[in-house]
């Protein structure tokens, strides 16, 4: 069993930062890609992020690209989300999930891929 847990979500202004961080507790942290997700009112989960297991793998939605960093620490079992230049679209709950011995290819992670959910953070971007 995997708990997930994040944090750093809050209200900023268009075009500034945040840093999301999630902690995992559990067994084998660096087996697990872990992913970043996020869900707007009335919309569906959709991927933004995921990082494979050693942290030389990532892959990130066109929407977010040049503008989001995913990273890891295996020592902390900690994973990041440094998010720049947001924008009011980017306003969601942020939700970190875990998917185990998962291999990050041309296609998107899936959301129902997915082993393990936090129960998300707060984006809000204001305009």
């Amino acid at each position: 069993q995997v708990q997930l847990v994040e944090s750093g979500g809050g209200l900023v202004q268009t075009g500034g930062s945040l840093r999301l961080s999630c902690a995992a507790s559990g067994r084998r942290f660096s087996s697990f890609t872990m992913n970043w997700f996020r869900q707007s009112p009335g919309k569906e989960r959709e991927f933004v992020a995921a990082i494979m297991f050693s942290g030389s793998t990532t892959s990130y939605a066109d929407s977010v690209k040049g503008r989001f960093t995913i990273s890891r620490d295996n020592t902390k079992n900690m994973v990041f989300l440094q998010m720049n230049r947001l924008k009011p679209e980017d306003t969601a709950v942020y939700y970190c999930a875990a998917a185990e011995g998962y291999y990050l290819d041309d296609d998107l992670p899936p959301a129902n891929g997915m082993d393990y959910w936090g129960k998300g953070t707060l984006v809000t971007v204001s305009s």
